[in-house]
């Protein structure tokens, strides 16, 4: 990757002075965009910047969002080629799933984890 040279400039954020990126930055380097890192200084006038991108939750989130889009379509097109149409859920279905779900013992995340 060849080094690409951004101005930064200074900027009051809050109470607190930070250092301004511009647009091209982040048009450039999409990954880094919404980053926290950290700053250190190498000598008077050299800073070296480390950027952590946020990519495992934006992954973590694309996937689940990606997940529960398909089963609503799915869900979608099963109810538009169903024949009977839309069915009511009714108390004795909702009875019904008591039942089945009487003896079925929910695991927490830690539970789930193990030893």
């Amino acid at each position: 990757m060849a080094a690409s040279p951004y101005r930064v400039t200074p900027a009051r954020i809050g109470n607190s002075a930070g250092l301004r990126l511009p647009a091209a930055f982040y048009r450039d380097h999409p990954q880094f965009n919404g980053a926290a890192g950290h700053v250190e200084v190498l000598a008077d006038n050299i800073l070296l910047m480390r950027l952590e991108p946020p990519e495992a939750d934006e992954q973590e989130a694309e996937g689940d969002s990606l997940m529960l889009g398909l089963f609503l379509d799915y869900l979608s097109r099963q109810a538009l080629e169903s024949n009977a149409g839309p069915c009511i859920y009714t108390e004795a279905m909702a009875a019904d799933d008591e039942d089945l779900l009487a003896d079925v013992a929910l695991e927490t995340g830690e539970e789930a984890a193990g030893p």
